[in-house]
């Protein structure tokens, strides 16, 4: 395959070589692609061509395709592939990415895939999904090697070359006693410039930094970025080994959790993606818009209740969207910061303490300075002052206030052990609106008078 070749032009030489039956010209194609790219063109291609493009591709090929596809394109790939192959395929796969599929499966459909699976991965992927989902034993895996202390160089290096094709990773060798307790780690640099009869445990790390199974995978994504490291040894009850997560893991994590956050922050419940049909996104979308069409219901009554106020001075009516739309902003900005640094560390008092005044000082500048811009233009516009401080006065107040409700808010949920992320947009912009009117028609009429 030249190496000039586009997306497009590797697609129509793929469905080219199914055309003409031609499986050495499509290996020869497929064998210089990465997994996520054969799982590109299997998109790319014509549903008339699928069941030959499985057809042709090797067991390793298969195995890295259904690493690369979502549940419902596995399930499809596993039905077209029949029993005998899906079979051998879900051997094959890392247990992590097989527990993944089974996940939201029917308990029959469950029981029915590990049933023809082999008896060993069988029992490694159900004891996986025994814990609580989203916890590193659900998305550990078991591909990695592991050495006895008492081993020297020799022995490890000729370990590391017979596990070497089952190994995900091999970077790390990790070191167990006779419980096969996790004592230690040793790298393969430390293998390279060892002596062939240094024994492992003068040479190895006794220091592991480590996870028990039932860590939360956003605090194990956490640590391996916090380490720089590319596995992360995971253990249970007793320093018992029974698994590593990489660092492709973890970008899938981060991956998953920083959508499950947009989709929370938007207000938009379970996610909706391109492919989601109307009526679904719809449902998923109108329970918080319903709650939020209530709330917003206060904001009418609160207009009404200045009705007097708004009918003097009409040109208040001219800068309530202003006022509302400014403090909804301002307030969503601060969510956002909030969210994003809850998501990367684990906040003490102190830190908390220093946010909140950081955010306070942020609102009051961006207030001053919003709130002499809009003065100075109120009276331009209607060469009244008391027009000008009335709603420049409110605009500061209520960016202020907007600011810190958008800090404090989900820090208080962060507290209560509720995800901050539910503190969503919609609902900070819905509260700020309340509270913004209610400070603006507030000045405005107490100094109507003035306004007239």
């Amino acid at each position: 395959m030249s190496l000039a070749m586009t997306e497009n032009e590797i697609t129509l030489a793929i469905i080219q070589s199914l055309k003409d039956g031609k499986k050495r010209a499509f290996q020869h194609i497929i064998s210089e692609l990465h997994p996520y790219d054969i799982a590109l063109q299997y998109h790319h291609i014509p549903v008339k061509h699928s069941d030959k493009y499985l057809l042709y591709l090797t067991l390793d090929q298969l195995t890295s395709l259904m690493g690369e596809l979502d549940q419902g394109d596995q399930l499809d790939v596993l039905q077209r592939l029949g029993r005998k192959k899906s079979t051998k395929v879900l051997d094959l796969m890392e247990n992590d990415d097989l527990a993944s599929l089974l996940t939201d499966m029917e308990p029959e459909k469950i029981k029915e895939l590990l049933s023809e699976m082999k008896d060993e991965e069988s029992k490694i992927v159900q004891n996986m999904m025994t814990y609580p989902p989203e916890t590193a034993g659900r998305f550990m895996n078991n591909r990695y090697v592991w050495i006895p202390r008492h081993y020297t160089v020799r022995e490890a290096v000729d370990k590391l070359k017979d596990f070497a094709e089952l190994a995900e990773y091999l970077n790390y060798l990790y070191v167990i006693d006779e419980e096969k307790s996790l004592v230690g780690v040793v790298s393969y640099k430390d293998l390279i410039l060892g002596e062939i009869t240094d024994k492992i445990e003068d040479i190895m790390y006794t220091r592991v930094v480590k996870a028990d199974v039932h860590t939360d995978q956003e605090e194990v994504a956490s640590i391996i970025n916090r380490y720089d490291f590319v596995s992360l040894p995971i253990v249970e009850e007793g320093d018992r080994l029974v698994g590593v997560i990489t660092v492709d893991d973890v970008l899938d994590v981060v991956y998953q959790e920083a959508n499950e956050d947009i989709e929370k922050l938007s207000a938009s419940g379970k996610a909706i993606d391109f492919s989601t049909k109307p009526l679904i996104a719809a449902y998923r979308r109108l329970p918080w818009l319903i709650l939020l069409l209530f709330i917003g219901l206060i904001s009418g009554s609160i207009i009404s209740s200045f009705e007097s106020t708004l009918e003097t001075v009409v040109a208040l009516a001219f800068f309530m969207p202003m006022i509302a739309g400014m403090t909804g902003n301002t307030g969503t900005q601060s969510l956002a910061v909030v969210v994003r640094g809850l998501a990367s560390q684990d906040l003490n008092f102190k830190q908390v303490a220093k946010l909140v005044s950081r955010e306070l000082w942020v609102g009051m500048i961006i207030g001053v300075t919003c709130g002499i811009l809009i003065s100075l233009i109120a009276y331009i516009w209607r060469g009244n002052i008391t027009l000008g401080l009335v709603v420049g006065s409110s605009l500061l107040l209520t960016l202020i206030i907007g600011t810190i409700a958008g800090t404090v808010i989900p820090l208080i949920l962060y507290k209560l052990k509720i995800d901050p992320a539910v503190a969503s947009g919609p609902l900070i912009t819905t509260i700020n609106d309340i509270l913004s009117l209610l400070i603006f028609f507030g000045i405005a009429t107490a100094f109507i008078s003035r306004l007239m």
